[in-house]
């Protein structure tokens, strides 16, 4: 409970401060972001930390310039979203810092180029390069709706361990990825064929103990998650065709890219 005494002193701080209630409510949206796009939870903290400071460094007349603190925080767009997630795997680690730092956090050109070790124009190319490949993915992506539709009956066919429904589902030139982090069973190569995909998934559902699928959304896009003794243990993401096929299967079991799941 805030005390009279708490109150003031933070509408104290926020008169020097302006927007400071809105920053520090966009933490955590940040850091989830931040998440979302390097993988790595101490490295989407130090993102942060440092988009913090960067406002903080700001002179007050900036500050009282920007109409909304927490949108120049985190600067979102639709395409920060599975979409972006799929073709993140594909870019260059040099077009990932560029398009991260640039356009998501807006670090100016120059400071990206110290960061990388290359000139401003090549940097900026590079996210110019990252900008084109995520936007052209996001148009070929399906609608969510649609998505749903395709990812409930992938959890209908599992839980009912049905083969042909599965098989059904899955594109027969699909992957399923997994990421345990070395901390997690997983499996340690990329699953490909529908067939392999569908009786892993079977042996899981015949040998894993007692957990709960559950539908939810996930990076923007309709997911599943297991939750076993009030914890999640596994999300899901997929990437479904045009023909209503799923073609990718994301599962993440590292405990560390979990933990923004376990408090939301």
């Amino acid at each position: 409970m805030t005390t009279p005494w708490e109150q003031s002193q933070q509408e104290a701080e926020e008169q020097r401060h302006p927007g400071l209630g809105a920053i520090m409510s966009e933490r955590r949206q940040l850091l989830n972001l931040a998440y979302r796009l390097l993988g790595s939870l101490a490295d989407a903290e130090d993102v942060v930390q440092e988009a913090y400071t960067r406002w903080y460094a700001m002179s007050r007349a900036r500050q009282e310039a920007v109409e909304s603190p927490g949108a120049w925080l985190t600067t979102l767009d639709e395409s920060v979203s599975m979409a972006f997630l799929v073709v993140f795997e594909s870019l260059t680690p040099a077009e990932r810092v560029a398009f991260v730092l640039h356009d998501v956090f807006r670090y100016p050109f120059a400071e990206v180029a110290e960061i990388l070790g290359r000139s401003p124009a090549a940097c900026r190319q590079l996210a110019s390069s990252a900008r084109r490949r995520i936007a052209a993915r996001a148009e070929a992506s399906p609608d969510a709706t649609r998505q749903a539709s395709v990812v409930r009956r992938f959890k209908t066919a599992w839980e009912a361990q049905d083969i042909e429904a599965l098989l059904g589902l899955l594109d027969p030139g699909a992957t399923a990825i997994s990421d345990g982090g070395g901390r997690a069973i997983a499996h340690p190569l990329p699953i490909e064929g529908a067939e392999r995909i569908a009786q892993l998934y079977l042996t899981i559902a015949r040998l894993a103990p007692a957990r709960t699928i559950l539908e939810r959304t996930v990076n923007g896009l309709p997911g599943l998650v297991i939750e076993s003794e009030g914890r999640i243990e596994t999300v899901f993401a997929f990437d479904v065709a045009e023909d209503d096929r799923i073609t990718r299967i994301w599962a993440v079991r590292n405990p560390d890219k979990l933990q923004p799941w376990q408090v939301s």
